[in-house]
């Protein structure tokens, strides 16, 4: 079987081919975080999804360049800036490093290139040069540059690829200098904006003045350089499809003359304990605000991988209770499959990984696939429980798992994520029992059991486990 995706482009599941299908090369672009707050459980969504999706071209056999961008300049960024009385870099960097914290703790690789907009000004500026060559954008009065929409469909380009727009309905003709703009309009787009009081020393010199860049054209410099002027893969949240990634494929398209992007994967919205979500309402979670309520990342990992990336998905507290449950399950058959297994290796037995193979390769099929692993435990458990597993046999299963975790990207190493207290008072609570001290011993079992472990004393030795 071969990789099938949903295509935004094509509205249609195809086969994922890349654009040099010998080489197994693919280049993947997903938009970054927009660093001026802690990225919120929706963020998430969309980057566990793009970790998933770069963790199953791998997994597939393709060679992924995965670059990431990070906004560190833009309407809202400027605002806090000001705000704070602070520097741009100073403010940013702060929410960066936090960012790429939580990318860590929720288990995704990290992009191979992460380009900051700040950094890549010449550029912008010469794709904008490149546009007011060719006659689809244009400088205006107070310096500002803009895309013009209706000389772009002049040339005979299509604007509304990602999807279908009725132009003669909506509001045409307006200028917006706002990153962001209403839904109904289809307006032509700042691309370079004037330097205004507000934006204090948040500025560049530019053939068109003293300005910053507007958001959509950050990201067209920065996937061309990086990747080249067509490319494999761009992902995103859906909420980006209109105006951001139109506005991307336009400007793109518009500069070099060539087709943007081959295949647009677009992940679907996050409801929060049903609702839309809002401070106001009390479900607006950063990965940090379900940490203090004493998740850990890969539960949350493993929550927001539990639905399709095409699905809206509701996150619920009781669904991380749910997570840890799940995960449990797991670790449990993963930790007597390594106490049979020893020091033995085998291939992976093939049936799991084959099942788990044909989920992912349809769309993506995340709820097959958590299927495919846990058939696997419960008939593990079963072959446990009936002394029907080898030591060579158990090897072959955790290969198995180690195959199909290398997508999933749950698992954990043994004894990984016990604390060095935990691990002392357990070895504090042996050596009571050794010196047959029972009330030491026991009171010992009941402090773990209060920090959340039971301890099991088997023929191998104590083996802890957390509740």
């Amino acid at each position: 079987m071969a990789l099938k995706l949903f295509n935004t482009l094509t509205r249609s599941i195809q086969e994922f081919t890349p654009l040099d299908p010998s080489s197994k090369k693919v280049g993947m672009y997903c938009c970054g975080p927009t660093v001026y707050d802690f990225a919120h459980i929706g963020n998430w969504r969309t980057f566990v999804f793009a970790d998933l999706v770069r963790r199953t071209l791998e997994f597939s056999g393709y060679e992924v360049k995965h670059v990431m961008n990070i906004t560190d300049v833009e309407d809202k960024i400027i605002k806090r800036v000001r705000e704070h009385k602070t520097t741009l870099r100073e403010f940013t960097g702060k929410f960066e490093t936090a960012f790429l914290d939580d990318l860590k703790a929720l288990g995704c690789r990290e992009p191979h290139q992460k380009p900051r907009a700040t950094e890549h000004i010449p550029e912008i500026i010469a794709l904008i040069e490149k546009l007011v060559a060719r006659g689809v954008a244009y400088k205006a009065a107070d310096g500002s540059a803009y895309f013009s929409i209706d000389k772009y469909r002049g040339c005979g380009c299509t604007y509304g690829q990602l999807l279908k727009l009725n132009l003669d309905e909506m509001r045409t003709g307006e200028r917006v200098a706002a990153d962001e703009y209403e839904k109904e309009s289809v307006a032509d787009f700042a691309l370079w904006k004037a330097r205004v009081p507000e934006d204090g020393d948040v500025f560049w010199p530019s053939p068109f003045g003293e300005g910053r860049p507007g958001w959509h054209i950050e990201c067209s410099a920065m996937s061309i350089k990086a990747l080249g002027e067509t490319f494999d893969l761009h992902l995103g949240g859906e909420d980006l499809k209109f105006p951001h990634h139109e506005d991307e494929i336009a400007q793109s398209e518009g500069a070099t003359g060539k087709p943007f992007v081959k295949h647009w994967l677009h992940g679907s919205h996050l409801l929060v304990e049903g609702k839309k979500m809002s401070k106001s309402l009390g479900n607006y979670f950063t990965l940090r605000d379900l940490i203090a309520k004493g998740a850990t990342g890969r539960e949350v990992r493993y929550l927001l991988l539990t639905a399709h990336y095409r699905e809206t998905f509701n996150f619920t507290l009781d669904g991380l209770a749910g997570a840890k449950a799940a995960l449990g399950r797991i670790d449990e058959c993963v930790g007597k499959l390594r106490e049979l297994a020893g020091s033995s290796t085998a291939a992976p037995e093939a049936k799991l990984v084959e099942q788990f193979s044909a989920a992912l390769e349809n769309d993506l099929n995340i709820a097959a696939a958590w299927a495919s692993v846990f058939d696997w435990v419960r008939e593990t458990n079963k072959r446990i429980a009936e002394n029907a597993l080898s030591a060579t046999a158990a090897a072959s299963a955790l290969a198995a798992w180690d195959k199909v975790d290398s997508v999933l990207g749950v698992g954990g190493k043994a004894g990984s994520d016990i604390p060095a207290e935990i691990t002392a008072l357990a070895e504090e609570r042996t050596a009571a029992k050794k010196a047959k001290d029972f009330k030491r011993s026991d009171a010992i079992r009941d402090e773990l059991k209060a920090k959340g472990w039971v301890i099991e004393d088997t023929p191998k030795g104590i083996k802890l486990k957390k509740i």
